[in-house]
């Protein structure tokens, strides 16, 4: 398979917060106001170009773009894209990224018909003020997280248990029939599917089975793509044109031990040689050879003072994967300004380049160590973005 060359104008990417779930009190929590970017969306750009970075992740929210059931107003998303065009930033649109209207569930009779017709407005929209432009779309963001956050863990809408699978199955179901009619409506759409990138392992004293169903565990992490691209659930009419990009979200715990009774992660920085702990670049070759599509690395970040250390680490990890020829075409920091934490408003993870200051209103304040070991990483894997091209 041929590839053109990378969509995205910068390869060093930032993303904005932009879920508008209801968390597991029952409260909605926007984060595009909680952390003022809705505000400071000029000025927050503004920063980014400063850093050489002009391709962001956002996204509509969609409990705030459908004011009833089949009614619209994307004056707000408009706004945001006019802004963006001014100042010459690339924006990647989510179209929902954790939030579904109050009157929804992915469990409700109508979920389908009801994303379906969100993506027929947006299109429409889209079409109506800018033209059949390309544009980068993520229908739903983190399936896989958000069919175990609501279906398992009881911590989102629908509020379930042993009901994973299903949300899941919901979700791809709404997912690719809203895919086909944002790729009939705009050919030019392009999809980029945004899944966590995960390392699941048994215990070092398991047996046999122990560690088959380890294994059985990690593979489960490609059932939301395996559905998107037709290997299974054929049912649903997943196909390989259902998707353009692929989308990894990877951070510091996404290695752990299978069914460990405490939640054993495997430490990123791997200090005591665990035989079990893979390095990142080894995980992305095993989607790439799985799926042949171009990729990036969708959300990645740290908290607190490890952040420096952390973008080091990824940008060597990820060199790898360029020096090797596979079409690797960015890296995003999300979130790219800090954010609260979903249950707790009051707890800021302080993992964005720039921390949030509750003074004389909501103030950004660069954590400069981060910022310029980002603009160091830049330079380094300036050096291997042209290997990028098959």
């Amino acid at each position: 398979m041929s590839y053109k060359e990378s969509p995205f104008q910068s390869f060093w990417m930032g993303g904005f917060e932009c879920s508008d779930k209801i968390n597991c009190f029952g409260d909605r929590v926007d984060l595009l106001k909680e952390t003022d970017h809705i505000n400071q969306l000029k000025s927050d750009y503004e920063m980014l170009l400063q850093m050489n970075i002009d391709t962001v992740r956002e996204g509509i929210r969609w409990s705030v773009v459908e004011t009833k059931p089949f009614h619209y107003d994307f004056d707000t998303v408009k706004f945001m894209m006019d802004t963006g065009d001014q100042l010459g930033i690339q924006q990647v649109w989510d179209l929902c990224h954790f939030g579904y209207p109050d009157d929804l569930s992915p469990l409700h009779p109508q979920f389908t018909q009801r994303f379906v017709g969100l993506c027929t407005a947006f299109a429409n929209f889209f079409i109506e003020n800018y033209g059949k432009k390309e544009l980068i779309i993520t229908p739903i963001n983190e399936v896989s997280f958000i069919s175990w956050l609501g279906g398992e863990a009881a911590g989102t809408v629908p509020f379930c248990t042993a009901e994973g699978w299903n949300v899941k199955y919901k979700l791809m179901h709404a997912y690719i029939e809203g895919v086909k009619c944002l790729k009939k409506i705009n050919p030019n759409f392009k999809i980029l599917s945004t899944e966590p990138l995960v390392s699941i392992i048994p215990n070092l004293d398991s047996t046999e089975e122990q560690i088959k169903l380890a294994q059985a565990a990690h593979e489960n992490q490609f059932q939301v793509l395996d559905m998107l691209t037709g290997k299974i659930c054929p049912e649903l009419g997943g196909t390989p044109e259902c998707v353009d990009i692929i989308g990894l979200n990877f951070y510091y715990n996404n290695q752990w031990v299978h069914n460990s009774i405490e939640g054993i992660f495997l430490p990123w920085a791997n200090e005591h040689s665990d035989p079990r702990w893979r390095p990142l670049h080894s995980l992305i070759e095993e989607v790439y050879q799985r799926y042949h599509f171009p990729i990036i690395l969708a959300e990645t970040s740290h908290s607190g003072e490890h952040r420096p250390n952390w973008i080091h680490f990824i940008s060597d990890e990820c060199n790898i994967v360029l020096s090797k020829g596979i079409p690797f075409w960015g890296i995003c920091i999300y979130p790219i300004i800090d954010r609260p934490d979903w249950d707790h408003l009051d707890k800021w993870h302080h993992s964005g380049v720039w921390d949030h200051i509750s003074e004389n209103g909501i103030r950004r304040q660069l954590n400069e160590e981060y910022a310029n070991k980002i603009i160091d990483c830049q330079l380094i894997s300036s050096n291997y973005i042209s290997k990028t091209r098959l």
